[in-house]
């Protein structure tokens, strides 16, 4: 994962964005296909209508969501970018998602527009767009919120769109990635807040047609373009910021699940 970090909404590196708002930085998944189509048919939109959910979370957190209005307003910004499929997005204080809803929102209707036609054309393209998209959230439901807010929009056009001729595994592939980018953790200190273990972020390459390349890196060393001198290579020497701290075998996004 190159990185050339900076916190604003400028293009970082090799298409990494990162949605920064001042300050601010800081339920799953159902395994069944009847369970998702539920979800779905029961319109459950978590959409975040209200921006305060308590006083004791503004109070404690800061916790202030942005409505749509901002949201689009902020993200016409750097439309071409919301628009580009692979194009990646970071919220370092992502709440239950509002930014990244959207920005999914934009992506799976690009895919849409160019590969409806074909359903494994769109089943490649959905999972890098879905794999492009990275959160962190200081409060532990924020972040599982957020989670079930991505994939309930991602099921809801999946299965509107193909019907019985969705692919359970591939449900499984977008429920996996989204665990993965969608993380609990203060963007702050770059650890868990109980844990204090290292926020830890996959990145996910499409390396052939039907072959993805994951690589885990520490999100810390990424922002702070510092060595990983806890983390060494073959060598024995510090590894160097680019360098992952585990890499994943090839595997096709339909079996990453």
């Amino acid at each position: 994962m190159k990185t050339d970090f900076c916190l604003n909404k400028q293009h970082i590196g090799t298409d990494f964005a990162i949605l920064q708002r001042g300050k601010d930085l800081r339920e799953c998944f159902r395994s069944d296909r009847k369970a998702i189509i539920s979800m779905n048919e029961s319109e459950k939109d978590l959409k975040a209508t209200q921006q305060v959910k308590s006083k004791k979370r503004v109070a404690e957190h800061g916790e202030v969501f942005t409505n749509e209005r901002e949201v689009n307003a902020m993200l016409d910004l750097v439309k071409h970018e919301t628009e580009r499929i692979d194009s990646r997005f970071l919220e370092p204080a992502c709440g239950n998602g509002n930014f990244l809803v959207e920005v999914l929102r934009r992506k799976l209707g690009v895919v849409d527009s160019r590969y409806g036609k074909s359903q494994i054309e769109w089943e490649r393209y959905a999972v890098i767009a879905v794999s492009s998209i990275y959160g962190v959230d200081i409060l532990e439901d924020n972040a599982l919120e957020c989670q079930e807010r991505l994939f309930s929009i991602f099921s809801k056009i999946y299965l509107g769109k193909f019907g019985t001729n969705c692919k359970l595994e591939f449900i499984k592939s977008i429920k996996f990635i989204l665990k993965r980018n969608i993380l609990w953790g203060d963007a702050l200190d770059f650890t868990n807040p109980i844990t204090k273990k290292p926020i830890v972020f996959s990145e996910w390459s499409m390396v052939t047609e039907n072959m993805i390349k994951r690589r885990d890196f520490v999100f810390k060393f990424l922002v702070e373009k510092t060595h990983q001198f806890s983390i060494f290579n073959d060598e024995g020497n510090p590894a160097a910021i680019d360098e992952p701290v585990k890499d994943f075998p090839l595997i096709h996004f339909l079996k990453l699940g």
